[in-house]
């Protein structure tokens, strides 16, 4: 909740439009943008490193080793995802954004040339998640308006609630791949739409990440207790470059 920081979660959201739209460097947005493709992406086999994500980003090349040229491509996805995400704030989340978010996620890979490989819509081939079934291509459509429909509004949604949504998300895995990519941006989109402090979830503590999915039904806390960390990251990283009001 707001009160646990002292910089107002709002003034993320503030700092991070004014920032893209100055094209400054340096800054909030700049470093979110490298952090979350980073991350998001470095979790799901991405071979690309830190340094090499940055480089990309600021000059459009790739520097050091040889990678796969997907990573790249996604790299570069997922910076434009992140402006998609700050252009929608102001509207609810829905299943046609997130079928948004995958086809901006995943255009341009070797998946997309798949003909079974739905680029923006929901998966055609059952898949599983940590040795899990997840839910089936046939059912994703009905279980997709059901975890809508049982969502709280966007302006209402606590915390434990934006858990709850990622677990039932990850656990119907709608997209043939990419779930946890569009997932991630969606849990910052919703902390920023509720003026929770947003969070970059880490991929030096994935294991943790994976173990709060895997146990979400007996013990919620592991995942809720591992985003919390999350949040005193993100906020310990990068306070310092949101403005912060004098009273």
């Amino acid at each position: 909740m707001a009160e646990e920081y002292p910089i107002d979660p709002t003034r993320f959201i503030e700092a991070l439009r004014e920032q893209r739209a100055a094209r400054l460097k340096g800054g909030l947005y700049h470093l979110t943008q490298i952090a979350m493709a980073y991350n998001t992406n470095r979790i799901e086999g991405s071979q690309l490193d830190e340094e090499q994500t940055r480089y990309i980003y600021e000059t459009r090349t790739v520097s050091g080793e040889a990678v796969p040229v997907d990573d790249v491509v996604e790299t570069m996805n997922s910076f434009e995802l992140f402006d998609a995400m700050l252009d929608a704030m102001d509207e609810p989340i829905s299943t046609d954004r997130l079928r948004e978010y995958h086809r901006i996620l995943k255009r341009g890979t070797a998946q997309s040339r798949l003909n079974w490989f739905a680029v923006g819509d929901w998966k055609r081939v059952p898949n599983e998640v940590g040795g899990q079934r997840t839910t089936a291509p046939e059912e994703v459509d009905v279980a997709m308006a059901e975890l809508f429909e049982q969502a709280p509004t966007m302006g209402e949604m606590t915390f434990t609630d934006i858990a709850d949504f990622h677990h039932r998300f990850e656990s119907i895995h709608p997209f043939q791949d990419g779930n946890g990519r569009v997932g991630r941006i969606v849990m910052f989109q919703q902390c920023l739409q509720n003026g929770i402090m947003p969070f970059v979830v880490l991929d030096a503590q994935k294991e943790f990440y994976y173990r709060g999915l895997r146990e979400y039904e007996n013990e919620p806390g592991f995942l809720r207790e591992t985003l919390r960390s999350f949040q005193d990251a993100y906020y310990e990283r990068f306070a310092e470059f949101v403005p912060r009001t004098e009273i």
